[in-house]
């Protein structure tokens, strides 16, 4: 690859962040006690806090108009190395060369003001983002019908729904025009549609010869929108190369995964305040029963809580081979009310299991008092097994007619 060519370069990106150390604005008195204690061999460079490093010697090139998927686990350093190609983060060691304009869709809503309007927040973010009046005059209308708040634009926004917010600072953010797209997992923004049109952006981004780089969980998405892939694991970079490929390598690396014990994967988000310690998948009260297309399944959590409460919401999500959700159980959607203790078991039983035979994977996801608790990815993994679902002698011919198995019957009438 030429010079000419290249539109990203990182070369050994490495960086540390030191756990439980805070920012501080000394007094002469404790620059004095520090020199002090260190005579005395009882300070430390960074005060005692250990070191993280969320990136170890990565390095990569991209291409002009390459479009480039980022996947890993959750805590693998995905996030972080975009800051860093954005210059939101230096890095602690090696450099980023960047060659273009850039337009990062990061944490999504950064510089919206609750107090301001619609209208007046566009054009604010607009302006934290790099883009002229004049250019920011010119989408106006294109921005807000993206974000399908029109009759809302000059309302201040502390009066929108989550959903508006977020699809309103999307739609500034993807209307800059820019030679590099830096977009960490807008994917999750908004309902369905609006997800969708989300790909669409980024396909058209794709399409007119920018350059891309995303980071998502959505392995569909990767495949369908990305030529190349590069899996981060642990801040490093273990595999490089087609989408598909590396979207496999990642997929088989998740399966291992799931042999590790519930309570001791690190790579989980939440406060807390509840933790998933173990999942079984069984079907109806025998635990060791195999899974079969149309059986009364359980799927049971336990979990350990800091204190009992009576605001709890619990949800599984269930995704096939190709990370894509196929449908998920909400205890709230469902008008299930549960309660915790200190300990204790949650069980979700889904009747008649719809899903053709093959192997599916769960991520459990928990909040407590409206915050979220617990959340895992590929918490766990359950193979469904063929069975005569319709009762007609033949078993369902999967893949060909999807994950679904749906009753009916069909006259001639």
């Amino acid at each position: 690859m030429t010079v000419a060519d290249l539109a990203v370069r990182a070369e050994q990106i490495s960086k540390r962040y030191a756990i439980g150390e805070r920012v501080r604005y000394d007094t002469l008195r404790d620059a004095i006690m520090r020199g002090f204690r260190r005579q005395e061999g009882r300070g430390s460079r960074n005060g005692g806090a250990q070191e993280h490093w969320a990136l170890r010697d990565v390095t990569f090139d991209v291409a002009r108009g390459e479009v480039i998927g980022i996947i890993g686990r959750n805590g693998a350093g995905k996030s972080t190395l975009l800051k860093v190609l954005s210059r939101i983060t230096e890095p602690t060691m090696g450099r980023a060369e960047i060659r273009g304009r850039v337009a990062s869709l990061l944490e999504v809503g950064t510089g919206f003001h609750p107090e301001l309007t619609g209208r007046e927040n566009v054009f604010l973010n607009g302006a934290i983002l790099g883009m002229r009046r004049t250019e920011i005059n010119e989408k106006f209308d294109a921005i807000v019908g993206f974000a399908e708040v029109e009759k809302f634009i000059d309302t201040p926004v502390k009066h929108y729904s989550s959903g508006m917010y977020l699809r309103l600072a999307f739609a500034v953010a993807a209307h800059l025009e820019s030679e590099i797209l830096v977009v960490d997992e807008v994917l999750a923004v908004g309902d369905q549609a609006f997800q969708q049109r989300c790909l669409g952006k980024l396909g058209e981004a794709a399409s007119s010869g920018r350059t891309v780089l995303l980071v998502s969980h959505n392995m569909a998405a990767v495949e369908g929108l990305c030529e190349r892939a590069l899996l981060i694991g642990d801040g490093r970079v273990v595999a490089d190369g087609p989408a598909d490929a590396v979207v496999r390598r990642y997929t088989s690396l998740a399966s291992a995964g799931l042999a590790e014990s519930l309570s001791d994967r690190t790579d989980r988000a939440g406060n807390g305040d509840l933790r998933f310690t173990g999942l079984r998948i069984h079907a109806g009260r025998d635990e060791l029963a195999t899974l079969y297309s149309g059986c009364d399944a359980v799927i049971a959590l336990d979990y350990e809580a800091r204190e009992e409460s009576k605001r709890v919401q619990v949800a599984i999500t269930v995704l096939d081979q190709h990370d894509r959700v196929l449908f998920a159980c909400d205890n709230e959607q469902a008008a299930s009310a549960v309660a915790i203790g200190k300990a204790g078991t949650l069980s979700c039983r889904i009747p008649e299991l719809p899903l053709a035979p093959g192997t599916y994977r769960v991520t459990v996801w928990a909040a407590v008092g409206g915050t979220v608790a617990d959340y895992v990815r590929y918490a766990g993994e359950f193979t469904v097994s063929p069975a005569d679902y319709f009762g007609s002698g033949r078993l369902p011919d999967h893949p060909k007619f999807g994950p679904f198995l749906v009753r009916h019957r069909w006259t001639d009438a």
